[in-house]
């Protein structure tokens, strides 16, 4: 079973910045994608940012210009980096992986709370 684990949320100031991480149980290579969703309060889950095992990615338009995915494959760590938060970014914010070259992957974190808030 491959467990994901995320850290790093918390409460921030609008235009703050916070970096999330997520941390595997198996060698990232063995993954075909990972990335990250988010679910506010009331709202469908929803996909954030997204990363190929060879290293491309893609973001959903209000991730783009803000938030970065990146990987320590030496850590089998993913991380988000995200920039100039706003309020509707509040969300719990989770980690995905997956074997097979989809967004929607097989394996989930169990969340981190992000709450931006002034």
């Amino acid at each position: 079973q491959v467990q994901l684990v995320e850290s790093g949320g918390g409460l921030v100031q609008p235009g703050e910045s916070v970096r999330l991480s997520c941390v595997t149980s198996i060698s990232m290579f063995t993954l075909t994608s990972m990335g990250w969703y988010r679910q506010a309060p009331g709202k469908q889950r929803e996909f954030v940012a997204g990363m190929w095992v060879g290293g491309e990615t893609n973001y959903a338009d209000s991730a783009k210009g803000r938030f970065t995915i990146s990987r320590d494959n030496g850590k089998d760590t993913m991380f988000l980096e995200m920039n100039d938060l706003k309020p509707d970014d509040t969300a719990v914010y989770y980690c995905m992986a997956g074997r097979r070259k989809s967004w929607m992957g097989e394996y989930w974190g169990q969340g981190t709370q992000v709450t931006v808030s002034s």
